[in-house]
């Protein structure tokens, strides 16, 4: 589907479950089994001709070259699309891009390391209609047939890339589609700015708050006890591995549980406000905090603000990202600086008096930040812009 009249396209991933029948199945984790395979035989030869070479190491592009070699050599292979085995070579090679990148920043880089059977869990048709597509409601793939999709709503835009991945609860195929026109929604004449936290999981500018669900803290009961379960089976028996599957899918219920609750948190600040204000953190760095990493991975700050942002695109509406240094210390009353640790969780002014909630008083500085920035945005615009010709 391509741009409609007057709107935006954005890029949309639709995630639908597969019903494979259980020969499909049995291919589609040979497929994997494979392609996990080739990735770690792509890996150690990279390391290989790094030590080898004094510093020089193999390209995507020459690794690429020998997939044809490869194919005649091994039927295994043969039988497997050879877009899909391109993409297991360009996955690697974003991930030692990645590393180096790390490396240039001074950063803590880890070096790219073998994929267990419990790490590789998908594969990729990076070209729709070659060795993937959709008909008649069903996915058909190139060597294996025809696959049952389990539709939950109608795919729009344009379909580029198909990726099938295993989950503990069976099969999913994510259609990567462009041109998805947006659906705007009608102008508030709101903003707001947001502080995300552990003890409630977000205040607005306006001090509503929505409370912190704690799925994972909730939920590690039962999962300490399915793991203990898996730690008392004997290796490589069959109860260990229904041991293992049960435990996947209580980590996948937990997931689930707060993607869900992100969607509906977002979904409600789409709806009430036209710009959201927050804080650009580095969650990377904040969850090595041994104290706090338990607390700041259950609220998934990250993965909330990916949601927020892709509905907001959507919707017409804006999220902007400030710079989170002493939102909580200066005072939103007068702008002086309060220094304060974690523990105190209100904010008393000295010098105006003000007495607030430590995160209320956090956010309403991040929607004033974020108001100031924009102005400065707009006003360089306008200090930019050609004159128009008389």
């Amino acid at each position: 589907m391509g741009r409609e009249l007057g709107r935006e396209a954005v890029r949309k991933t639709f995630k639908e479950k597969l019903r494979p029948t259980p020969e499909q199945e049995r291919t589609l984790e040979h497929i994997l089994w494979r392609c996990r395979t080739l990735y770690n035989i792509a890996l150690e030869q990279r390391i290989t001709w790094w030590r080898r070479g004094q510093g020089i190491s193999a390209t995507r592009f020459q690794q690429e070259a020998e997939l044809k070699a490869i194919r005649e050599a091994f039927p295994e292979y043969a039988a497997i699309h050879s877009h899909v085995l391109q993409d297991v070579l360009a996955r690697l090679d974003r991930t030692y891009q990645a590393f180096f990148q790390r490396v240039a920043a001074g950063e803590k880089a880890g070096f790219p390391r073998y994929q267990g059977r419990g790490r590789y869990h998908s594969f990729t048709y990076k070209e729709y209609d070659n060795g993937a597509r959709l008909d008649n409601g069903y996915l058909v793939l190139s060597k294996i047939g025809r696959i049952a999709v389990r539709w939950s709503r109608p795919v729009e835009g344009t379909i580029k890339t198909i990726t099938l991945s295993k989950e503990a609860d069976g099969w999913y195929v994510c259609l990567s589609c462009v041109e998805v026109p947006t659906q705007p929604l009608p102008p508030t004449g709101q903003e707001t700015g947001i502080d995300l936290g552990s003890k409630v999981f977000l205040i607005t500018a306006g001090g509503d708050a929505i409370e912190n669900p704690r799925h994972y803290r909730k939920g590690e009961k039962a999962l300490k006890k399915a793991q203990r379960r898996v730690s008392r089976r004997k290796k490589e028996s069959k109860r260990r591995q229904k041991a293992v599957r049960i435990l996947a899918k209580r980590h996948q219920h937990v997931r689930r549980q707060r993607r869900d609750f992100h969607h509906k948190t977002a979904l409600a600040l789409i709806r009430a406000y036209d710009v959201i204000y927050l804080e650009d953190l580095r969650v990377a760095n904040m969850v090595r905090n041994r104290h706090l990493s338990k607390s700041i991975s259950d609220t998934g700050w990250a993965a909330f603000r990916s949601i927020l942002e892709g509905k907001a695109a959507y919707a017409g509406r804006q999220v902007v990202a400030v710079p989170p240094a002493y939102t909580s210390q200066d005072c939103s009353g007068c702008g002086a600086r309060v220094a304060k640790s974690l523990s105190v969780r209100t904010h008393i002014c000295p010098s105006c008096g003000l007495v607030m909630d430590r995160d209320a008083n956090a956010a309403r500085n991040i929607l004033w930040r974020g108001q100031r920035l924009r102005g400065l945005a707009a006003l360089a615009a306008g200090l930019n812009r050609e004159p128009a010709e008389l």
